[in-house]
């Protein structure tokens, strides 16, 4: 990730949690809350309800690499907080980066609209 860095502490979780406003779609919950940065922050969650660690893991792989490829769209200054729900678990790559670009489609926070064309 190289515009971005990743959530670690439980209390920046807690803040984004509590302020930040979310979306949520079928293996996706995203909470978004502005940071007051030029950078944003990534944090993917994911409980054992969802799997074991292997599965979870897998989880948070998939999420990181579909922001990865598609970092250059979203906007900047902002916490972002992924959260897996339960069928979310054995999905494939190509439904975890759909529901991704779907949820920040709903917060307004990329740069392209549904037509793909840049603002």
């Amino acid at each position: 990730m190289i515009f971005s860095e990743s959530l670690k502490k439980n209390c920046d979780f807690q803040n984004v949690y509590r302020n930040g406003k979310s979306y949520a779609n079928k293996y996706l919950v995203m909470y978004v809350l502005e940071n007051n940065t030029n950078r944003n922050r990534l944090g993917i969650s994911a409980s054992k309800k969802v799997g074991n660690s292997v599965v979870r893991h897998r989880f948070a792989r998939l999420v990181r690499e579909s922001y990865r490829l598609h970092e250059n769209i979203f906007n900047s200054g902002l916490d972002i907080v992924v959260v897996a729900r339960k069928s979310a678990a054995f999905v494939r790559y190509a439904e975890i980066e759909s529901a991704l670009l779907h949820l920040s489609k709903l917060h307004h926070i990329t740069q392209i609209d549904c037509y793909g064309e840049e603002h």
